[in-house]
């Protein structure tokens, strides 16, 4: 049964603390495992969580800062230990191409991961099938750093009225579903003749930046849009000068995209709790969480045509 969820790993910035566990993040896509950011631990974040890494088909990182990639090496190592056999493709800003390296080599194991590596130089489409488009944009951070996001193109759900009233049963449901059209009895039918649209669900990973227009366009009508609110506004000044955002910038963020649901993360360690930097957000955005440590957060369901 297919799902679409998201995995919370760790939360922290910086460093772990008692409660949080450093960054990473894995969307359940159907049958694709998208993993985000595995910072120091993630290997052991996800035994805790129930994934395994044979799930993992595409992994991101942001930047080459050790919140957001040292777990890297145990992941790739974990992948050759468990021999898993498909390809596992990893995107990560071009500049860092010595720091992937470092870490994919970083001691000695027999190596057997079929990874691809993906260098991001720039924004734009870095992916794109039958059904996914995902794209990065630049964020406005110490160093290069890029965010991602995984929209579903949209498709046609059937009317079963419509079917019988075209005379389509069967294989030719599933022929008409894959190519769009077909002719039957000398006549071409396409599927917006017999459906409707079914607009596809978009994700959005927003992490260590200033506010900037790269994390807007990764936002714009995102269903889940996961973002960093290290600080709360009294420290907005703090988070300018090192790059990042509050909880307030997040839900503006959220609001002026108009993303669905907004997940708020990567926390500094002086908030015990975050129930204030969900207050602060939820003050421009009506639906806002905080992410936990082992949480798993569903995209928000989609209304279907009527």
């Amino acid at each position: 049964m297919s799902e679409r969820k998201l995995i919370v790993l760790g939360t922290a910035s910086q460093v772990p603390s008692r409660t949080r566990n450093q960054g990473g993040y894995l969307l359940r896509f159907d049958d694709q495992g998208f993993l985000f950011d595995p910072g120091e631990g993630t290997q052991r974040q996800m035994i805790f969580a129930g994934v395994s890494v044979s799930e993992i088909t595409k992994i991101f990182i942001t930047h080459f800062h050790g919140d957001h990639c040292l777990g890297l090496a145990g992941i790739i190592q974990r992948i050759s230990l468990d021999r898993v056999r498909h390809t596992i493709e990893v995107y990560y800003p071009a500049s860092g191409q010595q720091y992937f390296e470092h870490l994919r080599d970083s001691t000695l194991y027999h190596y057997a991961a079929c990874l691809r590596q993906c260098p991001v130089a720039g924004p734009g489409v870095i992916f794109e099938d039958e059904t996914l488009i995902i794209e990065a944009q630049r964020l406005d951070h110490d160093v290069d750093t890029f965010g991602y996001r995984v929209g579903e193109k949209d498709s046609y759900t059937v009317i079963p009225e419509e079917l019988e009233r075209a005379g389509i049963h069967g294989e030719n449901i599933r022929r008409l579903k894959e190519t769009g059209r077909m002719t039957l009895d000398g006549k071409t039918i396409a599927i917006s003749e017999v459906g409707t649209v079914l607009t596809g669900q978009s994700f959005a990973f927003v992490m260590d930046t200033r506010e900037c227009p790269g994390a807007y366009e990764l936002a714009r009508s995102a269903d889940l849009l996961v973002c960093e609110a290290t600080y709360l506004s009294d420290l907005e000044s703090l988070a300018r000068d090192y790059g990042h955002l509050t909880a307030a910038q997040a839900g503006r963020i959220a609001r002026d995209a108009g993303a669905k649901k907004l997940v708020l993360t990567h926390f500094s360690q002086r908030y015990i709790t975050v129930e204030a930097l969900v207050h602060e957000a939820s003050q421009f955005h009506a639906d806002v969480v905080a992410a936990g440590d082992g949480e798993h957060i569903p995209l928000p369901k989609r209304r279907r045509p009527l």
